[in-house]
């Protein structure tokens, strides 16, 4: 059996276990893309939580292709595409995304404790300076992490060259 056969076969295993999308569209009213899944139900969530979609505009989001498999949702108009079976677990981009965003919102948050603490240490002269000693140990750890990742790749290619 080559591969194709054993994709193939693979393939026609998971549609049978998991939800497919039969249409997905953009309703503008709601601001939301709903998908129909093969059982009938329907899931819906706002482009803006999507990567690749937090600043599409409504026009962008007009057409929406349904991959073969049913698994896959491309929006050609922003070259994105996202995983149903993600989506439906409720995740909506990849880990580095996911937790620039988590970032971004953790950092606007206000609280009296973050301002008290803002203060004091503004009272203090604020961050403290980095020695030369500090700077030489951090550059010494990032060039062990380097070094590291190098061999590992090298490590990498000669197995797929065996």
């Amino acid at each position: 059996m080559d591969q194709f056969e054993v994709a193939t076969q693979r393939a026609k295993r998971r549609q049978a276990n998991q939800l497919v999308a039969r249409s997905a569209r953009y309703d503008r009213n709601s601001d939301r893309i709903i998908v129909e899944l093969d059982t009938g139900t329907q899931f819906a969530f706002p482009p803006h939580r999507a990567q690749g979609l937090e600043s599409a505009k409504a026009s962008d989001l007009d057409t929406i292709e349904i991959s073969p498999s049913g698994f896959g949702l491309h929006f050609p108009k922003l070259d994105a595409d996202l995983w149903l079976p993600t989506l439906l677990q409720g995740i909506f981009g990849s880990k580095d995304w996911t937790a620039a965003q988590l970032g971004a919102r953790g950092g606007r948050v206000k609280s009296k404790a973050k301002t008290r603490a803002a203060r004091a240490n503004g009272k203090l002269g604020g961050r403290p300076r980095t020695t030369k000693s500090q700077r030489k140990v951090a550059a010494l750890r990032r060039a062990k992490r380097r070094a590291s990742r190098r061999k590992v790749a090298t490590l990498r290619r000669a197995k797929t060259r065996a």
